[in-house]
């Protein structure tokens, strides 16, 4: 059971999107776990075959609890004797034997489809059951009518279960607790500039006027990106304060704070923003978002992120002073675009504006490198057609 926040300390099975003896690659999406923040699709990060499931649907276990063995090829698979999980098996697999006594060998993917009856395909049908999930227990371990109906009572526990995980008490006594240990453990310190955007908004006007209302970028990914390419310039505040020490991380992935209608905020990962063209990060910030307030999260979506950005231009917010996310070890803020004075060559006139705030862990960094980086993001911020 991986840890999906900072204080996460148990998540519930959901299901298995695999079986014993199916193939998965690095990347593959092998199950569903409910935390206080929704519904997140567990990935696996090896290649293999899935040797053994250790943990049923419908068990709330905690973090760190093996939830199945995936043999690499060629690797002789060992399971601890006993395991922090309620459902893990109390003895080694050593004592079990042979990796091949406990599954028959891997069939071709051909072979590996349940057989079903028809009145059994029916009714899974009907009831919205997903087939390749049920498990057989008729002759050759063929699904039966009670196989489908069993696992449609467990979908709808299940379901029962994942909303009352993702109620908004769960979801707001979990982002409590994150940012009373955030508030507790690091000491913070904050800096703040204002970024004139009239180049830059005249440049995404122009740029814009080329596009269909689909491909059109916001001001946020501007932002976004102008971020990323800061941390190149400053890369102490890309990484976590972890172990009692500073680890810089070497990718920028860039949490992305989203709103959800129900109430909370959720901060998943743009893995790689640095890389990314604005038009794949525009791409990437739609599918984040719709993916988020859908509940269809990864979970290294919810792990990855070095950094965390937060807009609330769109309430009406001028200046945002957040609280980092720990382990992470800054936060940006944007605030809303408002035309704003300005004074330039001795000149005064009205520009729009927008203030960009830090908020970084003095442990790992100072002023002088979060100054460093703002002015990093406002040199890049206002070069729209170098990012």
């Amino acid at each position: 059971m991986p840890s999906l926040g900072a204080d996460m300390e148990a998540g519930t099975l959901l299901l298995w999107k695999v079986q014993p003896g199916d193939r998965v690659k690095r990347g593959d999406i092998i199950a569903e776990v409910a935390t206080d923040k929704g519904d997140i699709e567990i990935e696996v990060f090896e290649d293999g075959v899935v040797e053994q499931i250790l943990v049923e649907p419908g068990s709330k276990v905690p973090v760190g609890t093996p939830l199945a063995v995936i043999r690499s090829d060629g690797e002789q698979v060992s399971v601890p004797a006993e395991s922090a999980g309620p459902a893990a098996p109390q003895r080694a697999l050593s004592e079990m034997g042979p990796p091949t006594e406990l599954q028959p060998p891997p069939r071709p993917a051909a072979d590996r489809r349940p057989r079903i009856s028809p009145a059994a395909r029916k009714l899974a049908s009907d009831l919205g059951v997903d087939i390749d999930t049920v498990r057989g227990t008729g002759p050759g371990a063929a699904v039966q009518r009670a196989d489908v109906e069993r696992a449609a009572e467990t979908k709808g526990a299940l379901r029962e279960v994942s909303e009352r995980a993702t109620d908004r008490t769960g979801m707001r006594r979990a982002i409590a607790a994150a940012m009373a240990r955030s508030n507790r453990e690091i000491p913070h310190y904050y800096l703040a500039t204002s970024i004139d955007l009239s180049a830059t908004l005249s440049w995404l006007e122009t740029e814009n006027e080329k596009r269909s209302i689909r491909e059109r970028l916001l001001p946020a990914v501007l932002m976004v990106k102008a971020v990323a390419k800061a941390l190149g310039a400053v890369p102490e505040l890309n990484g976590y304060w972890s172990e009692d020490r500073h680890q810089p991380q070497e990718s920028i992935h860039i949490g992305f704070a989203v709103s959800l209608r129900e109430g909370g905020l959720i901060a998943p990962a743009i893995h790689h923003a640095d890389r990314k063209s604005l038009d794949e990060l525009m791409e990437a910030m739609r599918g984040l978002i719709e993916r988020t307030r859908a509940g269809r999260l990864r979970s290294s979506e919810m792990t990855d992120a070095t950094i965390t950005v937060t807009n609330l231009g769109d309430l009406g917010v001028e200046a945002v002073y957040g609280v980092i996310n720990p382990p992470q070890l800054a936060l940006v803020g944007f605030g809303k675009i408002t035309d704003r004075p300005w004074a330039e060559n001795g000149a005064v006139g009205v520009r729009p504006v927008v203030t960009a705030t830090l908020a970084a862990d003095h442990r790992a960094t100072d002023g002088r490198q979060g100054a460093q980086f703002l002015e990093a993001l406002k040199r890049h911020l206002q070069e729209p057609a170098s990012l």
